[in-house]
């Protein structure tokens, strides 16, 4: 990937591993444009970094989504980079006999819906702009689930998959499909102070980008890294153990 002189629209931009990468971008020359659904959280971002563009836009909502699509290729005609980075995760007990099926089925909008729709919207436009990627921001956990986030992890693994078809599908076009596999972060998903064990955010994106100036199509972290290379025996028996820490650490789950 050129690394410098792109126009770039980051969805969940607004705090996190999002705007993580958009202050990087920003570092190395190129225009950014950052959504989310808190309009406040872009606001601050703008505050702290002026040069930002910011949208606000409900990737969860279909209409909204073809909106941003509209109002991003009109007021960006040069726009080369998409990065599929907005996500929620939650902790699901599939014992317990009630279910809130309306907050997963929020999470599996915004984690599935929202980037499979931006990528089928932004792809015919994008494959021949030169130098255009797009970044789509899965986990570890679509290579090994984590069971108390059944849902985040199936939506991951669903988008890690599309991901690969899609860098088939247009592998004779000017378009790049990139996948970053994330460990935990310390970022604000799944709840403020959820992932404060998690890796440090500025090492984790330091090291992103510098994987992005490589030329690298699959960017993992950490332990997200032994995962990438691990058999599927190895697999399974990391979700186990990692399942069985997490109720030795939450033994009321």
């Amino acid at each position: 990937m050129n690394i410098n002189g792109n126009t770039i629209l980051i969805t969940g931009g607004g705090s996190g591993i999002g705007l993580a990468l958009a202050e990087r971008f920003l570092g190395e020359n190129n225009e950014v444009i950052i959504v989310g659904r808190r309009e406040k959280k872009l606001l601050e971002a703008q505050e702290k970094h002026p040069e930002l563009h910011i949208k606000q836009c409900d990737v969860a909502d279909q209409e909204e989504r073809e909106n941003l699509f509209t109002w991003v290729t009109s007021h960006f005609p040069n726009l080369n980079v998409l990065v599929n980075n907005a996500g929620i995760q939650q902790r699901v007990n599939l014992k317990e006999e009630e279910h809130d099926w309306a907050q997963s089925k929020k999470e599996l909008t915004i984690n599935i819906d929202g980037p499979l729709h931006l990528s089928m919207l932004f792809t015919p436009f994008l494959k021949s702009k030169p130098d255009a990627s797009i970044i789509n921001i899965t986990s570890g956990l679509a290579l090994s689930p984590g069971a108390w986030v059944p849902v985040y992890s199936a939506t991951k693994a669903a988008l890690s998959s599309f991901t690969q078809s899609l860098r088939l599908q247009v592998e004779n076009t000017n378009l790049s499909v990139i996948e970053v596999l994330p460990p935990a972060v310390n970022t604000d998903l799944g709840g403020v102070g959820m992932h404060t064990f998690g890796a440090p955010l500025d090492d984790f994106a330091d090291t992103v980008f510098e994987e992005l100036k490589e030329g690298k199509i699959e960017i993992a972290y950490g332990d997200s890294t032994k995962r990438l290379h691990a058999s599927r025996d190895e697999l399974k028996e990391g979700s186990k153990q990692a399942w069985q820490g997490f109720k030795k650490n939450n033994p009321g789950f």
